[in-house]
C-alpha cells in the first residue's frame, strides 16, 4: 500500500458515514478496492494489475474516503476520476465528475490538438458536428 502524498481530513470518527445512508459512495469505495487488491476482479488487470493503489489515508475504512468525497464536491450520480489514469486513488489524483465525462479519460483515447487547444477527439468531433468514425480512421 502506499500513500500519494499529503494526508487528507483528520477523521476522528466511527462509522459517521453508514452505508444505508450513503450506499452509492459505499459501492464507488469498494469497487475501487476491488479493483486494485482482489485478483478474482475482472477489472483487477486494468488497476492493481498495473499497479494502481488506494492511498493509505482511504484504506483506513470508508469513513476516510466518504469525509474526502464529501468535502470535494461529492453527489449523487458523480463517479470518481483518477486525473492521471496511470496514478493512483489518492486526494490529489481524485476528483467527481458526471459519468459522460469520465469517458474521455481512458489510456486508450486520443487527445488532439487544434487551433492550440487539446481535446479528446470525441469532444472535438461533437463540438465541431464531424463523424467521430471518420475522423478517427483518418488520424489512426
Amino acid at each position: 500500500m502506499r500513500s500519494c502524498g499529503k494526508a487528507i481530513l483528520e477523521v476522528d470518527m466511527k462509522n459517521s458515514y453508514s452505508k444505508k445512508d450513503n450506499l452509492k459512495l459505499w459501492y464507488i469505495y469498494h469497487g475501487m478496492k476491488k479493483r486494485c487488491y482482489n485478483p478474482n476482479c475482472k477489472r483487477y488487470k486494468d488497476y492493481g494489475g498495473r499497479g494502481i493503489t488506494v492511498c493509505d489515508e482511504w484504506l483506513k475504512g470508508f469513513d476516510f474516503f466518504a469525509a474526502w468525497a464529501y468535502a470535494n464536491g461529492y453527489e449523487e450520480g458523480l463517479t470518481i476520476e483518477r486525473e492521471d489514469v496511470n496514478g493512483n486513488y489518492c486526494p490529489e489524483n481524485c476528483k467527481w465528475i458526471a459519468r459522460k465525462e469520465q469517458a474521455y479519460n481512458k489510456r486508450d483515447s486520443i487527445n488532439v490538438t487544434y487551433k492550440g487547444e487539446t481535446k479528446d477527439l470525441m469532444v472535438w468531433c461533437n463540438e465541431l458536428g464531424l463523424k467521430y468514425d471518420t475522423i478517427h480512421h483518418r488520424i489512426t
